[in-house]
């Protein structure tokens, strides 16, 4: 009888460790996706919607855990995770990867794209992959391209009505050459900090302003430290959906393709939501107090000129084919 019990007890403890494996052998793929963006804002609203979508095509094997908020780090941070193969996704704004391919800068270029149809074009088409293409020998492996919007300053100065208007302000930028030399042609003071860190910055007067789209604005409570809000619309800004390559590479040829499905249908999804977002946080922010102001078509072209410099410097040292075909691409969705 001891025999017997012993070894049911030895059946129990193998079915005891086999059933967490086989559970563990379902859950294989959990997707730690982090961002910086509040769990309202659009990119969050894209991130759930990818999850659904790659939850349903692996049947419930591939899961994506969201770290909305800045919860996994800062832009640099997530970026050197995502390299190193501690974190599997990340979508930062296009912005941070200048860095390590310095082309992606043309994506910042001030006054490039006039709306977000030729934006979608641009970004969607060969310039936005060869760009891409450029990134996996850097660690990262990006699935395309979602809205963040058109960036507008705020300040809790003056209202912008005119470039001279940013002379002299202290105005937050994304760590970011582009950005850096677009502001000081503006006669600002651009001061690059990392986006976590700008709400205290804003609050203890260590910086007048920044700029950023309204949705973003709105979500952080930006309103809550500056008065002004004005509608420049002098950069685009998209995100970029990315995985580390390491986390890809360990992927099936299978689960690589239900992860490009999942996100290009996600995209249209997310920009939907995040487009239909700026144009209500207009609302939303003056409801809250902020003082909105639109700038004149006059204006605006005078802030293009003064911009124009910063964008030939930059393009004089990206590489020449990319430039060439970034001017081809909007002469194009120009037309």
């Amino acid at each position: 009888m001891r025999t017997l019990y012993r070894s049911l007890a030895t059946a129990g403890l193998a079915l005891a460790l086999v059933v967490p494996a086989v559970a563990q052998a379902q859950q294989d793929r959990v997707i730690r996706f982090g961002h910086l963006n509040n769990a309202d804002h659009p990119v969050s609203f894209g991130v759930k919607r990818f999850a659904e979508l790659l939850s349903a095509k692996s049947g419930g094997k591939m899961k994506v855990q969201e770290f909305p908020a800045s919860q996994l780090g800062n832009e640099m941070q997530q970026q050197s995770a995502l390299q190193g193969g501690v974190q599997q996704m990340s979508a930062p704004a296009t912005t941070s990867l200048a860095g390590i391919v310095k082309e992606f800068g043309l994506v910042d270029f001030p006054f490039s794209v006039n709306n977000f149809a030729q934006a979608d074009v641009l970004l969607d088409g060969p310039l936005g992959q060869a760009l891409i293409a450029k990134l996996p020998e850097k660690g990262l492996v990006a699935l395309g391209y979602w809205d963040l919007g058109f960036r507008n300053v705020t300040n809790s100065k003056r209202p912008i009505t005119k470039p001279e208007d940013l002379e002299g302000l202290k105005i937050r930028v994304i760590p970011n050459p582009v950005f850096l030399e677009t502001f000081k042609a503006f006669k600002a003071n651009p001061v690059p900090m990392p986006f976590a860190e700008l709400y205290g910055a804003l609050e203890a007067k260590a910086v007048d302003g920044q700029e950023n789209p309204y949705a973003v604005i709105l979500s952080n409570k930006f309103y809550e430290v500056q008065k002004f809000v004005s509608a420049t619309n002098h950069v685009y800004a998209a995100n970029i959906v990315l995985v580390s390559k390491k986390f890809w590479d360990s992927l099936t040829p299978a689960e690589q393709k239900m992860m490009n499905d999942a996100a290009n249908e996600a995209r249209g999804y997310q920009r939907q939501v995040s487009r239909a977002a700026a144009q209500k946080a207009v609302g939303d922010l003056q409801a809250k107090g902020a003082q909105f102001n639109e700038l004149g078509a006059a204006e605006q072209k005078r802030m293009r000129d003064i911009a124009k410099p910063v964008i030939d410097k930059f393009a004089a040292q990206y590489d020449p084919a990319i430039v060439k075909l970034y001017n081809d691409e909007l002469v194009r969705i120009r037309k």
